[in-house]
């Protein structure tokens, strides 16, 4: 479903992806952990154009998503989820959703919010994935940063991707919401067969949720496997910064990595 093979991409002399091999199967829910300014969002703007690549191969469900042309191709196929929402506030949940399905509509009915009756219905659908059909006739500025994290998960599945990427979705979120978050996200894919590629601080939820998890290091790959081998080795690679661990990022660490970090805050 997705193959990466030597991605590189830099920021003048900033190297922030170093050769990235990853490859991941459809259906599974991968989770991307690493330090900030490991390359993490980095790696998901590439892998749906927000970012373009400097070198290497990118392959998502079929498509080269190295090619420009390809663009609009690759964006019906991978749907993107914000870690501040994106929603438009003065919108209704059920519009907010349906903007998920502007790039399967004509540029006339795109430009005029025009939809059919399916693809309301489809909308309608998505909201009941992630409870939130009673709001839909409300506008979305009365939501809570939960619902509307929801809200944004809604949109995606409207889009009928094969691949979500979501770039911290749960950053700004309590522990208790944050858990109902990932949940709908995994739903995603057990339910619906999508591909998700997360990025996270949080290695709780990451060990909860994800199926396999990457770890990312100054632009490398240094841990790829499942949530039980992420022992405190595996950790102390990803989050071996020559930089001094943040507040934050030190409190995203279980116990005992926190103590083998002390005084690095």
């Amino acid at each position: 479903m997705i193959r990466v093979r030597q991605l590189t991409q830099r920021y003048g002399d900033n190297r922030v992806l170093r050769g990235i091999d990853l490859q991941v199967q459809a259906g599974e829910f991968v989770v991307v952990l690493g330090p900030s300014g490991a390359g993490k969002s980095t790696l998901l703007r590439c892998m749906n154009r927000l970012a373009q690549a400097d070198s290497g191969e990118l392959v998502i469900a079929g498509i080269d998503a190295m090619r420009r042309d390809h663009q609009r191709q690759l964006r019906r196929q991978v749907a993107m989820i914000f870690q501040h929402h994106n929603v438009v506030p003065r919108l209704s949940v059920l519009k907010n959703v349906l903007t998920g399905r502007l790039g399967s509509v004509q540029t006339l009915s795109s430009v005029l919010q025009l939809f059919s009756r399916t693809d309301v219905e489809l909308a309608m659908s998505c909201l009941r994935h992630v409870e939130l059909e009673h709001k839909a006739c409300a506008r979305a500025d009365s939501l809570s940063g939960g619902q509307l994290q929801r809200v944004g998960i809604a949109r995606a599945l409207a889009q009928r991707p094969k691949v979500i990427l979501a770039d911290e979705p749960v950053a700004s979120l309590d522990p208790k919401t944050a858990r109902l978050v990932m949940q709908y996200l995994r739903d995603a894919t057990r339910q619906l067969g999508i591909t998700v590629v997360c990025n996270l601080h949080q290695v709780d939820l990451a060990c909860e949720f994800a199926d396999r998890i990457v770890g990312l290091a100054h632009g490398r790959l240094v841990f790829d496997g499942g949530p039980q081998a992420l022992d405190e080795a595996a950790l102390a690679r990803i989050y071996a910064t020559a930089d001094p661990l943040t507040a934050a990022d030190v409190g995203a660490l279980p116990a005992p990595v926190q103590w083998m970090t002390e005084g690095a805050a």
